[in-house]
């Protein structure tokens, strides 16, 4: 009979999280995670169907987590520079958590053909909670972009904030 082991997708997701904080995305692999987990290769496929997915999985968690509190913000907000703040704090927190992700190049190599798609799904979330201060879906879709480029490349707020703040 199979052994039951409780919560194990859990289990095999905060593994995942764990190796490639400590070791790097690159040493992550699926069979150490199921070494780890005390559970075959075979198991984790049954869960995951690769590595990428293992990994999204635990991002978009943490993305869903971003995208309730710029929407909390935004609900409570009526001024335009508290959600951009809001967005520019929660990008930043996101890049600094999965850092080890973002900045090895064997992942940038394994998720390359779904970052387009995911790039405008990403902008059209971030520019959701800034239509209600643009007079058009293209400028909050260019603050989005623009929050994207930047917060990504280590700009402060302020210096992005002095620039898109004239948008409003």
């Amino acid at each position: 009979m199979p052994k039951i082991i409780e919560n194990l997708e859990q289990r095999l997701i905060r593994e995942a999280q764990k190796q490639i904080g400590e070791l790097g995305y690159g040493a992550t692999t699926i069979r150490s995670v199921a070494k780890a987990c005390g559970v075959g290769v075979g198991t984790v496929y049954n869960y995951f169907p690769s590595k990428e997915a293992l990994v999204a999985t635990f991002m978009l968690e943490d993305w869903r987590s971003c995208l309730e509190t710029i929407e909390a913000v935004s609900m409570a907000s009526d001024a335009p520079e508290d959600v951009v703040r809001c967005i520019w704090e929660q990008l930043c927190s996101f890049s600094q958590k999965h850092q080890a992700i973002m900045k090895d190049a064997s992942a940038a190599s394994g998720f390359q053909g779904a970052f387009s798609t995911y790039h405008a799904r990403l902008r059209s979330q971030l520019a959701q909670p800034l239509r209600k201060f643009c007079r058009t879906d293209f400028a909050a879709e260019f603050i989005a972009e623009a929050l994207l480029t930047w917060t990504t490349a280590g700009k402060t707020f302020d210096d992005i904030y002095g620039m898109i703040g004239k948008i409003f």
